[in-house]
């Protein structure tokens, strides 16, 4: 069975952090066949962090874990803190494929999206 933990910074501010946890349970209604198990995970600042969340993961089954960086450039967060926190959770479940994804903002897609948000403004 396969997981995806969309994983963000984290604020201080708690409707930022639900905002990234709505958009978890929108994905998890729209991808339900494919990825039966979505959660939500911080690098920091907010709960649960991405140990936790991957955790999570496993204790309804899962074998294999799609981490997605919700973040929109590959700065030193995307590139080196969520590896290494996956990283530390992989060493201790090495049964559990856990793979991280390309960020977001990465996605060639994003044009599309910019587009379509300043068209239908």
């Amino acid at each position: 069975m396969k997981a995806i933990v969309l994983v963000a910074h984290g604020s201080r501010r708690q409707t930022s952090n639900d905002e990234v946890r709505s958009l978890s349970a929108k994905i998890a209604h729209k991808m339900s066949h494919e990825f039966p198990v979505v959660e939500t995970g911080f690098l920091e600042l907010a709960e649960p962090l991405i140990p936790d969340a991957i955790e999570r993961c496993i204790t309804q089954g899962v074998t294999e874990v799609c981490v997605v960086p919700y973040f929109l450039s590959a700065g030193i967060h995307v590139e080196q803190d969520v590896p290494a926190e996956v990283k530390k959770t992989q060493l201790i479940h090495p049964d559990i494929k856990m793979e991280v994804q390309p960020h977001i903002g990465g996605s060639d897609m994003m044009v599309e999206l910019i587009r379509n948000t300043m068209l239908n403004r």
